[in-house]
C-alpha cells in the first residue's frame, strides 16, 4: 500500500478529516475529531491504528509486521508496517476496525451527526 492509497481510503469514510497536529511530517486522520490513524509523511513505513486490546495482542502474535503502537498507548494501538508483510486487504480491514472502534466511542450527539454525513 502506498501513502496516497492509505489516505484516499481513510478520507473517503464519513466524518473523516486530516490534520498535522504533531508537525508537518505526521498525517493524522480523525473521525468527528477523534484520532483513528496516523502515519509519517516523509517516511511511510507504518500506520498507527487503534485496536481492541485483546485483538491487538492476537495480531502481534500472528504477524511480524504488526507491533505495539510506536509513541502510542501500547494496549490500544498497533503499528502496522507497510513493507509488504501485511496484505493491502488486511491493512484495509485494520483501518476499518480502527475507524469503527473510534466511531463507536463517540458521544450520542456526534454519532447522530456522523449518520448525516
Amino acid at each position: 500500500m502506498f501513502i496516497d492509497e492509505f489516505r484516499d481510503y481513510c478520507i473517503a469514510k464519513p466524518g473523516v478529516t486530516e490534520e498535522t497536529p504533531f508537525g508537518p511530517d505526521t498525517l493524522v486522520l480523525k473521525v468527528m475529531g477523534k484520532m483513528f490513524a496516523l502515519t509519517g509523511l516523509d517516511h511511510f513505513e507504518f500506520i498507527n491504528l487503534k485496536c481492541e486490546p485483546e485483538k491487538a495482542a492476537d495480531l502481534r502474535e500472528q504477524w511480524e509486521g504488526i507491533r505495539p503502537g510506536w509513541h502510542m498507548n501500547k494496549t490500544h494501538w498497533n503499528s502496522v508496517f507497510v513493507d509488504g508483510s501485511i496484505s493491502d486487504n488486511m491493512i484495509r480491514e485494520l483501518i476499518d476496525h480502527s475507524y469503527e472502534l473510534v466511531a463507536s466511542s463517540l458521544s450520542k450527539k456526534l454519532k447522530e451527526e456522523l449518520k448525516t454525513r
